[in-house]
């Protein structure tokens, strides 16, 4: 997996140099109602780097750390997650961005460079993207990017409040890909 970057941000692989600049864009509680990690203490995010790197070493995961292309500055993350090569699909989730950043142009393009990264450069067929069912902010900004909803699995999680979780499950697929980013680059970049 490489950097990837446009005009408005850069995601850079996740490492240990990050987590001071994690922990300072992570400091707004209200990034981690719908999350089930919570990165207000150095310790966490510490292990937050750590458990990323190990799972890109086991290659099931990757990390990015989300970067303001003007200001240089990490405001966030996103992974890839549950990446089968096998089976070419993988899972775009874990984002969390500083609120000084929601309903900007920054999650848009971040999904934009992890799509066209999946489907033509790593040539997958499918790439899900799962939300909460309390998380109606993020399932309009997957239905606005072209996420197509496949349903809800009920019971799926217990989040960190002990609450269950139904998850709403939404894909694009290679044959989606052609139109969702003509939109994206019509309608919904920079």
């Amino acid at each position: 997996m490489q950097k990837l970057e446009n005009n408005a941000v850069q995601l850079i692989p996740m490492g240990l140099e990050h987590a001071e600049g994690l922990f300072e864009a992570a400091q707004d509680k209200r990034i981690w109602e719908h999350m089930s990690v919570e990165l207000t203490e150095k310790s966490c995010v510490r292990q937050y780097v750590q458990n990323a790197l190990q799972k890109r070493e086991q290659c099931t995961d990757f990390a990015y750390v989300i970067v303001n292309k003007k200001t240089e500055k990490i405001i966030g993350a996103t992974w890839f997650l549950d990446i089968s090569e096998q089976h070419k699909r993988l899972e775009i989730g874990s984002t969390w961005l500083n609120p000084n950043f929601w309903r900007s142009n920054i999650n848009t393009n971040c999904k934009y460079l992890l799509l066209k990264y999946c489907f033509e450069e790593l040539s997958f067929n499918r790439v899900q993207i799962k939300t909460g069912h309390e998380n109606l902010r993020s399932q309009k900004a997957i239905e606005r990017i072209g996420g197509v909803k496949e349903g809800i699995l009920r019971n799926h999680m217990i989040r960190k409040e002990g609450i269950i979780r139904h998850t709403v499950l939404y894909s694009v697929t290679t044959e989606d890909w052609s139109n969702v980013k003509k939109h994206f680059e019509e309608h919904l970049l920079y």
